[in-house]
């Protein structure tokens, strides 16, 4: 791969080669962070048969990336609270970019590219104001700022873009922060988590919980085909809280999940990644604190299974089913095809990334 890396970004240089794909990078269907045993840390790209198909270094902790909806390009983005989020071109193997937080701000981990891939958008705290900031950054001029709107809350964690549009779904969490705290929350009695949707910088609609629920902090977010949201809560009480998971649609109001008390209680009150199965019928929501993966009708929100997975945090669709990954280093497809691929040597971080 590193010749044919090299060959392709010497022609693109020349301008005889065709604009580089996903293909060029060695075609992977999922990216996702990982830690090293050597305390070194990595972004991945994975196949479609649980192998590695690149590994780039990242130069410290890494959340989650944006992949780039046209061109083999992804954007890194440093756990919270980080300052960093490095642009790395997946077919050269190489960084094309570094994007730093403005002054008072930080990253939450997230991002997303508009349709056209032309700008993306970063969830950003800023601390002093204690509000909740969406930077824009133009893809197509090295990525530079140029922009920026509130995001319709606190805590902006997740973001996401409704499908066929340039609509952006906001996961804000609630939570106040500040890096002289380190990361000690601070408004907990008062936090009010929502789901914020935006047009054009501006917020057209706002959901927020009931005010006994203000305890869940909205978090994760995936979005169906059709523009259902399916969003994970970590709860803030003392207790495991009533429910996880929730559901919404624009217009509508907000679904919770039914979820048994002993399911509850074994996810120790904490979603770590959510995700719609291939089939848009299930949503998946995973803890690594309870090492579960629980599965949901996306119909009636009703609770179906769970699987014991130790670690299990990032989660995404594949074809018969869904992907977890594990810090074990673990890969597991679970549904109508099964199957399981250990990388002993990487430390699976959060997310997945499905392209």
């Amino acid at each position: 791969m590193t010749g044919r890396r090299g060959f392709l970004a010497g022609m693109l240089a020349t301008g005889l080669a065709p604009a580089a794909s996903w293909a060029d990078a060695g075609a992977p269907r999922w990216l996702s962070a990982a830690g090293l045993p050597d305390g070194g840390f990595v972004l991945c790209g994975i196949g479609a048969a649980m192998d590695l198909r690149f590994r780039i270094a990242l130069p410290a902790r890494g959340h989650a990336a944006a992949a780039h909806p046209e061109r083999p390009e992804a954007v890194a983005f440093a756990r919270r609270p980080g300052t960093f989020a490095i642009v790395i071109d997946c077919a050269a193997g190489r960084r094309k970019a570094e994007l730093a937080a403005p002054e008072g701000r930080h990253f939450y981990g997230h991002g997303a590219f508009s349709l056209d891939g032309r700008w993306l958008y970063t969830t950003e705290n800023d601390y002093e104001a204690a509000r909740g900031v969406i930077g824009v950054w133009d893809a197509d001029r090295g990525y530079a700022r140029v922009a920026e709107f509130d995001s319709g809350g606190t805590g902006p964690h997740d973001i996401r873009r409704l499908p066929g549009s340039d609509t952006l779904v906001v996961a804000n969490g609630g939570i106040e922060t500040h890096p002289d705290a380190g990361r000690a929350k601070l408004n907990i009695p008062v936090m009010r988590p929502n789901l914020s949707y935006l047009e054009e910088g501006a917020v057209t609609e706002t959901v927020s919980l009931a005010p006994d629920l203000h305890k869940g902090s909205i978090r994760h977010l995936a979005v169906s085909h059709g523009g259902d949201v399916a969003f994970g809560l970590q709860w803030q009480g003392g207790e495991d809280g009533p429910a996880l998971l929730g559901l919404h649609r624009r217009g509508e109001a907000v679904r919770l999940a039914e979820t048994p008390e002993g399911a509850l209680r074994a996810m120790q009150g904490y979603v770590g990644s959510v995700a719609f199965a291939a089939g848009q019928r299930e949503i998946a929501i995973t803890s690594p604190r309870g090492g579960q993966v629980q599965i949901y009708d996306m119909r009636t929100a009703g609770f179906l299974r769970s699987e014991a997975v130790a670690d299990a945090c990032g989660v995404a669709p594949c074809p018969g089913g869904l992907i977890i990954a594990s810090g074990t280093g673990d890969l597991r497809r679970i549904g109508r095809m099964p199957d399981r691929a250990a990388h002993p040597g990487l430390m699976w971080d959060n997310h997945l990334v499905a392209l």
